[in-house]
């Protein structure tokens, strides 16, 4: 395969060189279908939008929290809820070899071509840090170390990774519609010819946290750069289970004449889709994110309704922001309900197996070690409705039991009173009642006579755009709960 990918980019080398100077004088692209697909000409969040953020925030802090504080979650999972990560716009994640155009497409979406505001970009690495590139009331660069101390942000668990990373870390602010909606994050190339490069911080590791926080990941190729090494197929083993969320694109495709496209395009195709775990074959998409007008003799028509496809991927995550939050929240609380579950039952056999003249050191070292041989997890499948495939690894309890000495933690039966009630009660009422009641009361819209009688006092809609389904086949797209009918 590797041999195929090679041979492939030889002629795209070669066309590449010779259209380097056609860049040059050609006019700008119009930008109109962005904010048009992107639907960025209206305003506020609805009121619908604020009060279900609001009640995700408190059953988040009624229900799941004090489970959470009460078994020490967080050092379990390493993966710590704040109220700024749950009320973060969606995460836009770029990943990719060094300048296959992530900052162009960022500059491109957001209109910063020629701006002081422009992201650098260049034909060598440019991109040596983090950028996240957010709304803020006016143009400014925030550090890493400020980014990361401030709790109101979503970014405050970065800390962990150390002085050497957060010198790593960029933010940078300004108005525009589009960010008022989403949040773009920028990562330094992947570079396959240095593997053993020192960067000064846990790479792997910090490309972690971003993919988990991830709503939607780029991943930007250019016809130059399709090898798949080592550090790229580690990418791919940690967004295992985030498939769904992955966009391949392969840009700087008006480079090319259409047969050189076609092999391209293939030699991408079949050296990323067996590192995609799914039986679907990934979707690519095939376009030039940048400001200048495609090449002449291109595909453009083609290129354009590829443009339009991605954009329009970007508006359902955004469309669909609440909807993901809630079902985030729920999927995070079935986890600390789980690990409550099993430190309960590890505490409930502690105490059978404890005697009188019994080493408590020993007795925990016995269970931790083995749990099989108490069925711990076994009677948490058999009494429980809990999947098999939700259980964590067995392993990561003896850490997390070296670390918190199990006889220090109270059985659930211990964590109930007359005011409050009891932990399990009110995180399991709220994974089965109280988050599916606020998915359905914001996933069901009714059209009534108050929104037919606005859609007909609104003014004509535009002609489609190219590439756009229009007529009985088309179904209607869901109208944005964000945005302020």
């Amino acid at each position: 395969m590797k041999w195929l990918v090679s041979v492939c980019c030889l002629v795209p080398l070669l066309v590449l060189a010779s259209a380097a100077g056609k860049q040059v004088g050609r006019p700008l692209r119009d930008r109109r279908h962005i904010d048009e697909t992107l639907r960025l000409a209206t305003d506020e969040p609805s009121a619908e939008f604020s009060a279900a953020m609001k009640k995700l925030l408190n059953i988040y802090h009624t229900a799941i929290k004090p489970m959470e504080t009460a078994y020490k979650y967080n050092e379990m999972r390493q993966h710590q809820v704040s109220d700024g990560e749950i009320t973060s716009k969606p995460m836009v994640l770029f990943l990719g070899p060094w300048s296959v155009g992530k900052s162009s497409m960022i500059n491109y979406l957001l209109g910063l071509h020629s701006s002081t505001q422009e992201l650098y970009t260049g034909a060598e690495p440019t991109t040596s840090e983090y950028t996240v590139v957010m709304h803020g009331d006016k143009f400014r660069s925030v550090e890493g170390i400020v980014m990361a101390a401030d709790s109101s942000r979503s970014f405050s668990s970065l800390e962990k990774f150390g002085q050497g990373f957060l010198e790593k870390l960029v933010g940078i602010e300004m108005p525009h519609k589009l960010l008022e909606r989403v949040s773009f994050v920028d990562t330094p190339g992947i570079i396959e010819n240095r593997k053993q490069q020192e960067r000064g911080y846990p790479y792997n590791e910090v490309c972690q946290w971003f993919i988990d926080r991830a709503d939607l990941i780029f991943l930007v190729f250019d016809p130059t750069k399709l090898d798949v090494g080592g550090e790229l197929e580690m990418l791919f083993k940690q967004m295992k289970g985030r498939e769904s969320q992955i966009r391949i694109i392969l840009n700087k495709a008006d480079n090319l004449e259409r047969q050189d496209l076609m092999r391209v395009y293939g030699a991408l195709f079949w050296s990323m889709a067996p590192l995609i775990n799914v039986t679907e074959p990934p979707r690519v998409y095939v376009s030039s994110f940048w400001p200048q007008d495609y090449a002449a003799d291109t595909s453009r028509d083609l290129f354009m309704r590829e443009e339009i496809s991605l954009l329009e991927d970007l508006n359902e995550v955004i469309e669909n922001q609440l909807e993901n939050k809630i079902a985030f929240i729920r999927q995070h609380a079935i986890r600390v309900r789980i690990h409550a579950l099993l430190v309960d039952r590890y505490l409930h056999t502690y105490n059978e197996r404890l005697g009188w003249f019994s080493d408590p050191y020993e007795v925990t070292h016995d269970i931790v070690s083995d749990p099989d041989k108490y069925y711990i997890f076994k009677s948490i499948l058999a009494k429980t409705n809990i999947s098999k495939f939700d259980l964590p690894d067995k392993e990561a309890y003896q850490d997390f039991f070296g670390v918190n000495t199990l006889s220090a933690f109270k059985q659930l039966s211990q964590h109930c009173s007359w005011s409050g009630g009891c932990l399990l009660e009110k995180i399991e009422k709220a994974i089965t009642e109280e988050l599916p009641a606020l998915l359905s009361s914001v996933g069901g819209s009714s059209a009534g006579p108050a929104k037919a009688a606005a859609a007909a006092a609104a003014p004509p809609a535009p002609p489609p755009l190219p590439g756009t389904c229009e007529g009985p086949g088309c179904e209607e797209k869901p109208k944005n709960r964000w945005r302020k009918q």
